[in-house]
């Protein structure tokens, strides 16, 4: 029994039958990542982030990335306030603690990025000021497959800041047949589970979870094959091998334990890894570029 166990049951209530899917996003929130899920319309992505924020009783708001949304409609505005004879910066958005960014690829180039600096260092700059953001700060973005109509897709820098890119896929029979008989909550419907405390001192445990040095060179041996002349795939960075690390701390935490295994590092590899590696292009069966992957270095190990 873990103190993630009962947010486990509880969003399980609402996305029936993907309780991995679950496990894994909540594995990316320990390692204070950001999380991108691909999928169809209607298969819970939406869901998934309210719920998690609900779980959290964190703040969350939506924005839903049409191709109109300026830059600005993320990271608000500079008013001229007439009482003051100054301006006072209006905060969009982008100032809450769980920001999920409905349908992401279907904004401009130049909105995505506006994500970038916000993502990567908690912050946003406004006509040279910096301004901090909430602490946790979580983007869940959603996106459509690059084969729909008016999407466009993320660039690699972009792509890189999201920790993990899952794929919910559609419910087993079983769990659909419950959600068609009205079995399944409504987000709003969860009760909080955890505070925001709570979440960041999960956090620190996580990052605190021992990696031996047996460990660490499983790892290494898995970036240097992927950097391996001739293979399919992007090489994975040193950034990328941090977050691998990292959801393995975070996902063997979910297990109750208080040292990394390999069986956690292959647990997270395709959600960490698959987009660093194949760009974002969706080419082949999920996980297909990181199982190849992780069987080569297996097999020599």
């Amino acid at each position: 029994m873990t103190p993630l166990d009962p947010v486990i049951r509880s969003i399980s209530r609402v996305l029936l039958g993907k309780e991995r899917e679950v496990r894994l996003a909540l594995a990316c929130l320990l390692a204070r990542g950001h999380l991108l899920i691909e999928d169809l319309p209607g298969v819970g992505k939406t869901t998934l982030a309210e719920a998690l924020a609900r779980s959290f009783s964190l703040e969350f708001k939506r924005v839903s990335f049409t191709s109109d949304l300026l830059p600005a409609d993320l990271t608000g505005i500079n008013v001229f306030d007439a009482g003051s004879g100054g301006f006072q910066f209006q905060s969009g958005p982008l100032f809450s603690q769980v920001l999920l960014a409905d349908e992401i690829n279907r904004a401009s180039p130049r909105t995505q990025s506006a994500l970038l600096e916000a993502m990567a260092a908690g912050r946003v700059s406004v006509d040279g000021v910096s301004h901090p953001l909430p602490t946790p700060f979580v983007v869940i973005a959603t996106q459509n497959g690059l084969d729909q109509g008016g999407t466009a897709p993320l660039p690699e820098s972009q792509l890189d800041r999201f920790l993990m890119r899952l794929s919910l896929g559609f419910p087993g029979r079983q769990a659909e047949a419950a959600l068609l008989r009205g079995e399944g909550l409504r987000p709003e419907a969860l009760e909080t589970v955890l505070q925001p405390g709570d979440l960041l001192a999960l956090q620190q445990r996580a990052a605190d979870v021992h990696a031996s040095d047996s460990l660490i060179a499983y790892l290494l041996d898995l970036l240097a094959r992927s950097r391996d002349a001739g293979r399919r795939g992007l090489p994975l960075s040193p950034r990328a091998g941090l977050a691998l690390l990292a959801a393995s701390r975070g996902w063997a935490l979910l297990e109750g334990r208080d040292h990394v295994l390999p069986d956690d590092v292959q647990a997270v590899l395709p959600a960490t890894c698959e987009h660093r590696m194949d760009g974002g292009q969706i080419a082949g069966a999920p996980g297909d570029l990181s199982l190849q992957l992780l069987a080569e270095v297996d097999g020599l190990r």
